[in-house]
């Protein structure tokens, strides 16, 4: 591939473009730009451009524009940048950047006949994913509203960009039927040579040692941040049957205590401690550990001696830790909701069960242990998967190589 001039465009760098970044700034010949809000990342070869968005929604904007204010403002802001990097001389000739914050709604207004390829992550319906899933957090009709509203950046987005990606066919299919073709299914893709099992790993928990390997029975559960989108309160009101059942299981939680969707606790309190005042008296606190956010290093250690990975999600989209796991071995009990059974299939290369169902939980958990020989086929095969359909270097980064060489080469279209 011809030497490049690339600009990307996330509010958080890197954001789902790490590896696709890393790889063009290894070489000399390319020219990478980063545009983004400031934070710690710095990438090799990557040039960073800061930008912050001028404001705040005002406190008088409707509430169902809020977050298409803020989007606004957040592309304003990056526009001005490109403005600036225009007048140094640069011209991409691709850009790529996610549309979920605006910030690519006015890139090609700067540079009209370049290529930009934006990164899709999730339209809005009023039913059929996250809206409403939950009966324990009903959805009230301003919820439905304002999700609708918000997608007016979702359509400028697709209307001013030459190519879309999507990571799941999956999320794909939320979109308007109109532009489902004009989605592109890549993936970002995991580093199996990095996330790959390790029989002799071990964790070390607490003040006072405790070394875990795969010889003990952990249980894991892996997210972000520990909240209801993520099944937390479902995992967490799981567990004083998953420890009845198995009193020498370790359960480790890794994740924060923010909330990165839906809504926060009424009580001002985080999901984890209201779970734990909720659950007083029925959990033995000396078998379950939280870990936090920790270092990446750490979070894959915890992956290679987990003999039981739990992950639940509403119908949104996919986490990483979801394929990490699978790529570490793990034996993942998902969660029988869409993405999740865009990749694991039942009994095959993973377990599912019912978000809800807290028993079918320790149900499933409890078969993982009572059977392990016929549990290590299906970890065999979600490493298998993930090797075949998300490899980094083998599949996702040449798909999304050559999607960078065919734009460079075609152009961009003119608004």
């Amino acid at each position: 591939m011809a030497a490049l001039n690339v600009l990307f465009v996330h509010q958080n760098c890197p954001g789902q473009f790490k590896h696709l970044a890393l790889h063009l700034g290894r070489d000399p010949a390319n020219r990478v730009v980063f545009v983004t809000q400031p934070n710690a990342a710095r990438l090799p070869g990557v040039t960073r451009v800061d930008y912050q968005p001028a404001r705040k929604p005002g406190a008088q904007t409707h509430a169902y524009l809020r977050d298409t204010e803020a989007s606004v403002l957040n592309a304003q802001a990056v526009v001005r940048k490109c403005v600036e990097l225009k007048a140094q001389g640069f011209v991409p000739d691709v850009i790529v950047g996610h549309n979920g914050w605006g910030e690519t709604l006015y890139v090609k207004d700067v540079w009209p006949d370049r290529p930009l390829l934006s990164y899709f992550e999730f339209y809005y319906r009023t039913h059929g994913a996250d809206l409403g899933f939950d009966p324990e957090f009903p959805s009230a009709a301003d919820d439905l509203l304002r999700a609708r509203t918000r997608n007016a950046v979702n359509l400028l987005g697709l209307a001013g960009c030459d190519a879309g990606i999507t990571p799941t066919e999956w999320q794909r299919s939320r979109y308007p039927e109109q532009w489902q073709d004009f989605l592109t299914v890549l993936h970002e893709g995991v580093d199996t040579d990095l996330v790959r099992p390790d029989p002799d790993a071990t964790i070390t928990l607490g003040r006072d040692g405790l070394v875990l390997s795969r010889a003990d029975e952990v249980i894991t559960f892996s997210v972000r941040n520990l909240e209801p989108y993520r099944g937390f309160h479902v995992f967490m009101r799981a567990l004083p049957e998953i420890q009845r059942r198995r009193p020498n299981a370790r359960i480790v939680v890794v994740g924060g205590d923010e909330v990165s969707y839906g809504r926060r606790p009424p009580d001002g309190v985080t999901w984890r401690r209201r779970l734990l005042k909720e659950l007083a008296g029925q959990l033995d606190m000396r078998r379950i550990h939280f870990l936090g956010r920790i270092p990446y290093a750490g979070y894959l250690r915890v992956l290679r001696v987990s003999q039981a990975h739990v992950y639940l999600t509403y119908p949104f989209v996919l986490s990483w830790s979801m394929l990490e796991a699978m790529s570490a071995g793990c034996l993942v009990i998902g969660s029988a909701t869409p993405p999740v059974q865009e990749v694991i299939e039942d009994g095959r290369n993973g377990l599912l069960v019912d978000f809800f169902d807290g028993a079918g939980l320790a149900d499933r958990i409890d078969a993982v242990f009572a059977h392990p020989d016929r549990m290590a086929d299906l970890r065999a095969a979600a490493r298998r998967t993930v090797v075949e359909r998300y490899d980094l270097k083998t599949r996702t980064l040449p798909a999304y190589l050559r999607l960078l060489d065919h734009w460079a080469k075609a152009g961009g279209r003119p608004l």
